[in-house]
């Protein structure tokens, strides 16, 4: 350590890992290893809800969300911020189908491609992405070069059997990140025609199987549920905030369904009394929600920022 003291100059002794404001006696106390154990990993998630087949931005005169939104838009930031981040993930929370001509015309085939063109990680399925039936979102699935993840739907007797997956483990610099999907119940919310003999589980009991399981046996690191629930409800309904409230274990849950405009995370505390962070970004397309996860290398300790990016057109000049 003393060779090491003499040979640098306190700039570059401190750019590779010493602690600023400790003394010189101080740090001669500390291994190489342990100064290494306190470096720092980031990993950004990236995620979009509810966009609902809007690939244009609004026109300048809608009432509500004059000019916003755009998957050109909102490719161009997240290539952006892929450029400037080392870690980052792409996430979708479902209701990829429906609400303009586009899926009218193309039947979903056009949403597919464009996310498969901004290299999303994963998307769970919303209740709108059965509106062309099950052998419609199979037929496009092989356009999806990204998984669908759904823990609490059976497609077992269905034609999408075996063509999604519960869950997918992510690793970013060390960092494992397990990644879940939970949907919505279908009765009185989609026609049966269109998602024939697909089983309903229990989201509760199959959100607890799933963290138990990405925590305990597969030991990842951070824990995300991309929920397709909804916020929040009036009644005892299942909802974000009471899943966020009975979990243990989830640190993040994307979800959707709701509509929800969040400019950050809400802060849910789970039965642990563990911060849980709940996550929407409203619908079509109109922000891009950004979550910040910091870990130390020791991944004991870690920080959770999140934001609302809105889409618009500034980013035409990106």
């Amino acid at each position: 350590m003393e060779d090491l003291l003499k040979n640098n100059s306190r700039r570059t002794f401190l750019k590779h890992g010493a602690f600023a404001g400790v003394g010189i006696i101080g740090l001669q106390s500390f291994a190489l290893d342990a100064l290494a154990a306190d470096e720092k990993v980031k990993i950004v998630i990236l995620h979009t809800n509810d966009v609902h087949s809007h690939i244009d931005p609004f026109p300048d005169n809608d009432p509500k969300f004059p000019g916003l939104g755009g998957v050109a838009r909102r490719a161009a930031l997240i290539k952006k911020i892929r450029s400037e981040e080392k870690n980052v993930l792409l996430l979708d929370a479902g209701d990829i189908y429906q609400g303009t001509p586009y899926f009218n015309r193309f039947g979903g085939e056009l949403e597919f491609k464009l996310m498969a063109k901004m290299q999303y990680d994963a998307s769970t399925i919303g209740n709108h992405d059965f509106d062309n039936g099950i052998e419609g979102f199979t037929k496009n699935l092989p356009l999806a070069n990204f998984p669908f993840l759904c823990a609490n739907y059976d497609f077992s007797d269905t034609a999408m059997n075996g063509k999604t997956e519960p869950y997918k483990i992510f690793e970013k610099q060390g960092i494992k990140i397990g990644v879940y999907g939970i949907g919505i119940e279908l009765e009185g919310l989609v026609e049966k025609k269109n998602y024939l003999n697909t089983k309903y589980l229990a989201p509760m009991q199959k959100a607890a199987e799933m963290t138990i399981l990405l925590k305990k046996e597969k030991k990842c690191d951070l824990i995300i549920c991309l929920s397709h629930l909804g916020y929040s409800y009036p009644d005892k309904k299942i909802s974000d905030r009471v899943l966020a409230e009975q979990s243990k274990d989830i640190d993040i849950i994307i979800g959707a369904h709701t509509h929800t405009f969040l400019d950050k995370p809400v802060i849910m505390r789970n039965r642990e009394m563990k911060e849980v962070h709940v996550c929407q970004v409203g619908w079509a397309g109109i922000k891009l929600g950004k979550i910040e996860v910091e870990f130390h290398k020791n991944k004991k300790t870690k920080q959770v920022l999140g934001s609302a990016l809105c889409i618009n057109r500034h980013l035409d000049l990106i």
